[in-house]
This record gives C-alpha cells, sequence and structure tokens, in this order.
C-alpha cells in the first residue's frame, strides 16, 4: 500500500427517506453559498421558508426510488468506489459526499490518520459549475486548513469532452440507443443563468443562440451550458446520431429565477406534440443515477410524457458502476494535475 488515496466525491443524499433527515440534508444543501449565491441574511430567509413544505414533498420523492440498500446515489457512488480499487495501485480508494454522510471532513482525518500524504481529489461531475466543482474543491481546502491536514492535493479537473469518458458514455448507452426509438433528449441539470454570468466577465454568455459555439478557450473553461452542449455533440457524433435524432434541455429547476434554457419539462411537452412516441433520455451531467434521474425523470417525466400524447419514455441509465466507466475514471485521475 502507497501513501496516494483517491478520493471519489458526489453530491450526497438524505440519511433516511424521514423528513426529518430530508430537511437536515435539504439544509446543508441549500445554504451552500455556491449553491443559493445570496448574502446569508437573504438566503437563510430563502431557505428557511423552502423548508416549511419542501422537505415533506421531498421525502415522498426520496422514498418512491429509495431501494432496500439505501440512497441510490449512495449506493452506486460504493458500488463505483469498489470498482475503483481494482484500478488504482497507488492507494486507497476513498468515497465522500459533499453534503451529509460520508462527510469529506471525515474521510480526510481518516486517510491523514492512515499516513496519507497524498490525494487525488475526484469530483464526479463531468462539466463545470460552482454549485458542484468549486465547492467540492473548496471544502477539501477548508478542511485540510482548519484540521492542519499536511496533504499533497491533485485535482480531477471537468472531464466533459475527454475520450475516455465520451467513450464510456457510449459504451453505457449504445445497447438502449440500439433499441428502436424515434428521439434522444439530453438533459442536464439546469443552472441559474445568473451563475453563467457570474462566471463571465467578458460578457459573452448567453448574448446569443450561438453563443457557447463561438466560446473562448477562457469562456468555455468556466462556461456549464458551453461544456454540455459539447458533451452532447461529442456524443451524438460517436454515437452516429443524426441532428434530428437528438437534443438538449436542463432540468431540475429551483425558484422564479431565470434558469438556462430550453426546459426540460416544456421540451417533453414538445416532443409528445411533434408526434415523437418512443422517447430516450439521457442525463449526461450526472454519473450516478439519483433522485434527478429515477424520479425526475424515470417516474414524473415519463409520466408528463405520456400524458402530453407520448407512449414510452426510456431513462437511459447514467454511467455509475460501468466497467468501461471504471476504466477511464483511472485514466482520467491518473494524469490530474498536482494543485497543492
Amino acid at each position: 500500500m502507497t501513501d496516494h488515496a483517491l478520493l471519489l466525491v458526489n453530491l450526497g443524499s438524505p440519511a433516511s427517506t424521514e423528513v426529518a433527515d430530508v430537511r437536515r440534508y435539504l439544509n446543508q444543501f441549500l445554504m451552500d453559498p455556491y449553491v443559493i449565491d445570496l448574502p446569508w441574511p437573504l438566503r437563510r430567509l430563502l431557505v428557511s421558508l423552502i423548508l416549511i413544505k419542501r422537505p415533506a414533498a421531498s421525502a415522498h420523492a426520496y422514498a418512491s426510488i429509495w431501494w432496500d440498500e439505501g440512497s441510490p446515489l449512495v449506493v452506486i457512488s460504493r458500488r463505483l468506489q469498489e470498482a475503483m480499487k481494482a484500478h488504482w495501485n497507488h492507494g486507497p480508494v476513498e468515497l465522500a459526499m459533499r453534503y451529509g454522510e460520508p462527510s469529506i471532513d471525515s474521510t480526510l482525518q481518516r486517510l491523514a490518520a492512515q499516513g496519507i500524504r497524498e490525494v487525488t481529489l475526484a469530483p464526479l461531475y463531468p462539466q463545470f459549475a460552482d454549485s458542484t466543482t468549486t465547492t467540492v474543491i473548496e471544502e477539501v481546502k477548508r478542511v485540510m486548513r482548519e484540521r492542519g491536514l499536511n496533504l499533497r492535493l491533485s485535482i480531477l479537473p471537468p472531464f466533459y469532452d475527454q475520450p475516455e469518458y465520451l467513450d464510456a458514455l457510449v459504451a453505457s448507452a449504445r445497447p438502449y440507443l440500439e433499441q428502436d426509438f424515434d428521439h434522444l433528449l439530453l438533459s442536464f441539470h439546469g443552472l441559474p443563468e445568473r451563475h453563467l454570468h457570474k462566471l463571465d466577465p467578458s460578457g459573452h454568455c448567453l448574448k446569443g443562440d450561438d453563443c457557447c459555439r463561438s466560446a473562448s478557450p477562457q469562456v468555455l473553461a468556466s462556461c456549464y451550458r458551453a461544456q454540455c452542449l459539447r458533451s452532447a455533440e461529442l456524443f451524438a457524433q460517436r454515437m452516429g446520431l443524426r441532428p434530428e435524432q437528438w437534443s438538449v434541455s436542463f432540468q431540475s429547476r429551483l425558484g422564479r429565477a431565470k434558469w438556462i434554457e430550453p426546459y426540460t419539462e416544456a421540451r417533453l411537452d414538445e416532443l409528445a406534440a411533434q408526434g415523437v412516441k418512443k422517447l430516450l433520455v439521457m442525463c449526461p451531467a450526472f454519473v450516478a443515477d439519483c433522485i434527478e434521474t429515477l424520479e425526475e425523470i424515470g417516474d414524473r417525466g415519463r409520466e408528463q410524457f405520456v400524458e402530453a400524447g407520448g407512449e414510452s419514455l426510456q431513462l437511459v441509465p447514467c454511467l455509475n458502476d460501468h466497467a468501461d466507466w471504471a476504466a477511464a475514471l483511472k485514466v482520467l485521475c491518473e494524469r490530474a494535475p498536482l494543485m497543492i
């Protein structure tokens, strides 16, 4: 055993489907200033209002997709962790969640106590966003600073356009796309538009329908929407899909602020109205199936699409612990640059 650990980090999940556990999880998640980027007093007020009714509704949604082993996101992430142990020969492979358990704090302390001196941090998000990638990195830095942990840190950058990731995505999705279907919808998690503007001092983002195609390398490096569209285009090319066979949308909108469009809910109705009967939906912003894929798309999305006139909606599973994904992740992590 060497002293170089791999730390996989995913979003997290409530400890159970009990309303109290869901409320605790949502409070931690929504109070993150990288998620709701308002001054603390306004964020506290808004989150307190959200927590009046949302925990009960979310608890019901979690209960509808919960597995005997626990949260699908956590169970799948554990399976990926086990798969990675066969690939990572530099030291232990650990798993932490940004919100909930196992925490980044406790996991880093445990690694340091084992004599680990170097950690490759792998935020499991293909595309960059402050609300995913940045908050994980900043939490790791905070723990290292406040706990006095002397660790060398390498960080896996966003891998939205990396051949290893795209090839694994194709391998995992191919069995579903080889079946008969009318259209493939690539549904990415949404973001408020202000998150894009905040990271774009040049003022380029969202200035036109084609702004992402003409984005400079500097803009592309931090533009979530452009990275999502790039992932979708590269995947479609690898699958040999014609332009009319696929489209992109953004899901999971929260609140009244303007979010990235087109919205998945609206797109489902549009596709049904256009005569699409057999719809496939992939969610390439997620590497593990979770409430946003299993419940939001697989249950509510399917019901909406059928009510709008469609015949079937097939959710294509995320990468999860697919063998090609584990192998790809190993390659991506081994070339992660040393940051600290």
